[in-house]
């Protein structure tokens, strides 16, 4: 029996570059199915830059009809003025992803590169060469804001990938789980 397959959207926000990837999971395998950015730097009302992004992301949503819809979460900087416009950046992807009924998951950057790399501290260039080797593709646009994207579309595929596991292995007792796992069982 063929499993479906689920269209994820990652989005990293920015108010200069919103990177984002898009990838396909079935049968336990990911495909890339597109990456790029939403550049904003040239624009310079911050309100404009917000509809851009809610705009691409909303295009990106029907173009792919995307499933599931995964977003970095703001990270708190010393500029608090950076950090709100970030998580407006945030907000307006989100919203648009909302808008289309579309499920939000959110995840840290520490999270999404421990996900990724095995390292939370991991550098944007590790993130991107392993991302080659998962998707199996050489050369992957360097474009550090995309993959940053893509990055965050994969984590959410492992994240869902555990959480299938675990639900699929759950037990609602001591007797079940020793019915389950009889070779754990040690008397």
């Amino acid at each position: 029996m063929k499993k479906k397959e689920t269209i994820i959207l990652g989005i990293d926000p920015g108010t200069r570059i919103t990177g984002y990837g898009i990838i396909k999971s079935y049968d336990n395998r990911l495909e890339l199915i597109a990456i790029g950015i939403i550049e904003l730097y040239k624009l310079e009302n911050h309100y404009i830059k917000l509809k851009k992004i809610f705009d691409r992301t909303l295009q990106l949503i029907k173009t792919y009809k995307v499933d599931e819809f995964s977003v970095e979460s703001t990270f708190y900087g010393k500029n608090i003025q950076s950090t709100l416009k970030l998580g407006r950046a945030q907000g307006v992807s989100i919203a648009a992803a909302l808008s289309c009924s579309i499920p939000v998951f959110e995840y840290a950057p520490r999270k999404i590169k421990q996900a990724i790399t095995g390292n939370g501290n991991a550098s944007k260039e590790q993130v991107a060469s392993l991302l080659e080797k998962f998707l199996f593709i050489k050369n992957l646009k360097r474009d550090l804001d995309a993959t940053d994207g893509l990055a965050v579309a994969v984590c959410h595929q492992f994240q869902n990938k555990m959480i299938n596991k675990i639900e699929n292995n759950s037990v609602n007792s001591w007797k079940e789980f020793i019915n389950k796992n009889p070779k754990r069982v040690k008397f």
